[in-house]
């Protein structure tokens, strides 16, 4: 009895295992679909990266419905800035027009829709002409020294849009010297698509470039960190809800819910 039971323990293994491996080649192969269907869709130069969350798979995709799919394409050809990366983040995914494997030309009704133009500093100090920026969220104890250690983070981990902390060397204003500087960030235009980035005071002390600024040479100083970045359109046109920074980035991010999408709205621009 105890060998038969010993037997029937191992061949379950076996089946498991092998359910696992199938399980995981089936998302494997979609995901694979997915990025070459969004790279032909939205005109892309290479396959971006495509993530089909949740496990069992094969339980979502017989149920036609994906619990939440990522897609992102690191340094796209983008207005302005030369280069950025885009991000979806789709969740309840309707498969019942389009199959599990999602074609370019499919429709898609999205539950929840979170949408992100991603650009670093080294592509925004290039259009703004300080080659050397650095952008860092806003800490509390640089910004409001009374109040330190709270959290200035979205759910998405996108900081607060007000204190961003931009540190680098304004030779527009003939300052040859590296400044740390609060800026705040707002997105304006008719159709929202302009970010404008907005200096309000030199920043010194500790986490900044301690570096003061005589008087009569500030206004300039803080005018080279003053910048609008027009025709920033999220994927699949999404209006953006927050803007902020996540590590050295720049990040515009629009949250919306009850969508219909094509693939080829990844790419806006």
């Amino acid at each position: 009895m105890r060998k038969v039971l010993t037997r029937l323990a191992a061949a379950l293994a076996v089946v498991v295992v092998i359910a696992v491996v199938v399980d995981f080649g089936s998302s494997i192969f979609a995901e694979y679909r997915l990025a070459r269907s969004v790279r032909a869709a939205a005109q892309l130069s290479w396959d971006p990266s495509a993530v089909i969350l949740g496990f069992p798979f094969l339980t979502q995709a017989l149920a036609r419905q994906y619990g939440e799919v990522e897609i992102k394409a690191n340094d796209v050809e983008h207005a302005h800035v030369g280069k950025a990366s885009l991000e979806a983040t789709m969740h309840s995914v309707d498969l019942q027009e389009s199959t599990w494997l999602i074609g370019p030309d499919a429709q898609l009704p999205i539950g929840k829709l979170e949408s992100r133009i991603i650009i670093d500093s080294r592509h925004l100090g290039g259009f703004m002409g300080i080659t050397d920026l650095v952008v860092e969220a806003p800490t509390r104890d640089i910004n409001n020294p009374g109040d330190q250690g709270a959290d200035l983070t979205t759910e998405s981990g996108i900081s607060d849009s007000h204190g961003l902390i931009f540190t680098g060397t304004p030779t527009a204003a003939g300052f040859d010297k590296r400044v740390s500087v609060s800026v705040d960030l707002t997105v304006t235009g008719a159709d929202r698509t302009t970010l404008v980035m907005t200096p309000t005071r030199l920043l010194t002390g500790p986490g900044t470039a301690e570096q003061d600024v005589p008087a009569d040479r500030l206004a300039a100083v803080l005018s080279a960190f003053r910048a609008e970045l027009p025709d920033q359109r999220l994927p699949f046109g999404v209006s953006p809800t927050s803007q902020g920074a996540r590590g050295s980035d720049v990040i515009i991010e629009g949250i919306t819910e009850g969508v219909i999408i094509r693939l080829n709205g990844f790419r806006q621009s």
